[in-house]
Formats: C-alpha cells, structure tokens, sequence
C-alpha cells in the first residue's frame, strides 16, 4: 500500500487558510467578469438580428441573474430575458423564435454564436481575475 504523507510549514498552512477563507468571493467576482464578457456579446449579436422597426424592449429585458450558488455547490450566473413585451408575450419566448427560427420564420441564431466566440476569452479573464485576487492575498 502506498502512503504519503505532507510536512509544510505554518507559513504555507496559514496561506492555504486564507485562500479557503476567500475562496467565494474570488468566485464569484471571476463569474461576475465572465459573464459580463458573453452577456456584452450576445447583446450586441441580438441588436444585429433585430429589424429597424424593434421597440428595444427586447434588449431593455436581457440581463444578468445575481451569483447564487446551486444545488451541486457550484456558483452560477445565468443570463436571459425577464418579462413580456407591450402584448403581453414573453420575452422569453420572442427570443426563442429568434434564436431557433418557427415555421415562416427563419432562425437568426445570436446567443449560441456570442457563447461560441467568447469562450476562450471567458476563461483567459477568469483566470487573470482568479491570479490577481490570489496576488491581493499576499500568497
């Protein structure tokens, strides 16, 4: 059987201490700057898809959910559209149409290509905002 076994000093124990102290709130602020990356673009793909005679309160709707942490223990961020328009449809559901496409009315995919293009982007920011909040803790 093999064993192991880790000798590190008060230094490091403090260290790694502090870092699962602030380990939330690290998170969270890296979500918050990935997020903010894709819901910029998918914003402006929707405002490209839409025709001249739009209202805007399609775009008015699209926001950000507030970081929450789910049933698994993760922390998320979900970004979508609240509420109905001036007919009483969902917006929800208008973006739907837009995003997929209905019979006579052809897709004009714009949040799958924003999620596409900015993944790697997402990721590099998130990682700068995890190292420096890391740096912040004198680690």
């Amino acid at each position: 059987m093999a064993r192991f076994s880790f000798k590190a000093g008060e230094d490091y124990a403090i260290k790694l201490s502090k870092l699962a102290t602030n380990s939330e709130e690290i998170a969270k602020k890296a979500i918050y700057e990935g997020v903010t990356i894709v819901a910029d673009e998918i914003k402006k793909n929707l405002q490209g898809v839409l025709s001249d005679e739009a209202t805007g309160d399609l775009v008015e709707s699209f926001g950000v959910t507030p970081i929450e942490k789910d049933d698994n223990g993760h922390w998320t961020a979900r970004v979508g559209f609240a509420g109905y328009d001036r007919d009483g449809t969902p917006n929800q559901l208008k973006a739907r149409v837009i995003e997929s496409g209905k019979s006579g009315q052809p897709k004009k995919p714009f949040v799958r290509p924003a999620v596409n293009k900015t993944r790697k982007q997402v990721v590099k920011k998130m990682e700068e905002v995890i190292e420096e909040e890391i740096r912040k803790l004198d680690l």
